[in-house]
């Protein structure tokens, strides 16, 4: 697709700094959006893709309105930040702007996971505790809030009791929920770090709530991610999933293993497995005991109770 635009009225002080020495900001924008600009006097052209040609003219648009001066070419790299994908390191594994400078996929599933939380707006993580699904979705939100990819990270999962009535609890709405949500907080600190994580929450750019309070919303422009997925009810699965909004990209985790919902009530999770198995947009990655990066005995537990659920051959 080829974008034209004219500025005007022309000043070729603007334009000159738009353009950068050389025509090096234009130069800079073709990398990153993988475009071609052209230009002659204060006609320019833009031809690529689609939304990456409309994108490079809404840029260039922008730094022709700040290019009264020269324009700072950091100011630049993080309009077109935005856009970005995660960045790969020099095995090809993909990589992750987080606190945590040595993170990265440790299994082949892991990578999966991540390619497909690159390029899908929709994945499913499922497989036993441990595997990192939780931790590696919340950095996945981080980093595309570092980027600026999103403006928010939304993080939820029922409130659901693991086997146990706890009965009446106090204090607040917040001092109620809070300890459903203590996992995500942990992951979130350590991403993040404390402080981080405090401002974020002051400046709306992070939420964490129950399940139940995603009800009749739209979520654009944010990462969503749906924790301990198998304790969803099929109707609560549909809520959550049609409350993605443009901009938008949701994960959902999950063990199938470890149901806390009433007995005979089908798992929001089984059904989406089977109902969007082959539904474009949408990734499944499966995980299992050989994914687990926890202590060795995790894996050895997962694979003792998956044997035990096996119907016996001789029956």
């Amino acid at each position: 697709m080829i974008l034209r635009h004219l500025f005007s009225p022309p000043n070729n002080t603007r334009l000159a700094n738009l353009c950068g020495p050389a025509d090096e900001n234009l130069r800079r924008i073709e990398d990153a959006l993988g475009v071609k600009i052209a230009h002659r006097h204060e006609q320019f052209k833009v031809d690529g893709p689609k939304a990456a040609a409309k994108r490079g003219m809404e840029v260039l648009q922008a730094l022709y309105e700040m290019a009264a001066r020269p324009v700072d070419a950091a100011k630049l790299q993080l309009m077109l930040a935005g856009d970005a994908s995660m960045s790969e390191a020099e095995d090809g594994s993909m990589t992750l702007h987080t606190r945590r400078s040595d993170l990265r996929a440790r299994t082949p599933n892991q990578s999966v996971y991540l390619e497909h939380i690159a390029n899908h707006d929709i994945t499913f993580g499922i497989g036993p505790a441990g595997t990192g699904k939780t931790y590696l979705a919340v950095a996945c939100a981080v980093d595309a809030l570092e980027r600026s990819a999103v403006q928010r990270i939304v993080l939820t999962r029922p409130a659901v009791e693991a086997g146990e009535r706890l009965g009446f609890l106090p204090g607040d709405l917040s001092q109620k929920v809070d300890p459903y949500l203590r996992p995500l907080y942990d992951a979130l600190y350590d991403l993040m770090g404390f402080d981080r994580v405090q401002k974020a929450f002051e400046r709306n750019a992070l939420e964490i709530a129950p399940l139940a309070f995603m009800r009749g919303r739209t979520l654009n422009n944010a990462f969503i991610i749906l924790d301990e997925a198998q304790n969803t009810t099929p109707e609560q699965m549909k809520m959550f999933l049609t409350r993605i909004g443009f901009g938008a990209k949701a994960v959902v985790t999950g063990d199938v293993s470890q149901i806390d919902l009433p007995k005979g009530q089908l798992s929001g999770l089984i059904d989406a497995e089977r109902v969007l198995r082959r539904t474009p947009g949408i990734a499944m990655t499966r995980f299992t005991s050989a994914d687990v990066v926890r202590h060795p005995l995790v894996a050895r537990i997962v694979d003792a109770y998956d044997s035990a659920r096996k119907p016996s051959r001789e029956a």
